[in-house]
């Protein structure tokens, strides 16, 4: 879940959360920044090609963290109702220990089915880039999603 941004600690916004108010998208674009430097950071400091210690143990948040960093939006629901409010990606446990779920939702109506493909390759994109192992599938519905996980090591 996404904490509202300037409201308590920062958590990655794994597009199963609230969208940030309107006043707050520019300090939550800070918040974001200062993550992903942060993580960029604990590699450089322990010299890590890929995802460091710190991502291996919490797969969830620094793949999302790195989405959004990138430019990516979050999907985001209505925090009384839990309906999906805004197209974008979501990030979910995978099926296994240290498998991150990456799918690309949206509202009824918002077409997001026609989006996925190319929204999902960007995603892998980014991912990919970082030094995470990404593969896409087709799940129910014909839906497809990427499996993540940190390269062996």
């Amino acid at each position: 879940m996404t904490a509202a941004a300037g409201n308590g600690p920062f958590e990655a916004a794994t597009g199963d959360g609230p969208a940030p108010a309107p006043e707050a998208v520019g300090r939550r674009a800070q918040e974001v920044r200062t993550a992903f430097e942060g993580l960029l950071q604990i590699r450089r400091v322990l010299a890590a090609d890929g995802p460091a210690g710190w991502e291996r143990e919490q797969p969830l948040r620094a793949v999302a963290v790195a989405l959004e960093a990138a430019g990516l939006p979050p999907s985001a629901v209505d925090p009384v109702t839990g309906a999906r409010l805004a197209t974008g990606y979501v990030a979910t446990p995978g099926d296994g220990p240290g498998l991150v779920r990456v799918t690309w939702s949206g509202p009824a109506g918002s077409r997001a089915a026609e989006q996925e493909e190319r929204q999902l390759a960007a995603c892998a994109e980014v991912l990919e880039h970082l030094g995470w192992h990404t593969l896409l599938y087709r799940g129910p519905r014909r839906r497809r999603f990427l499996e993540v996980e940190p390269p062996p090591g």
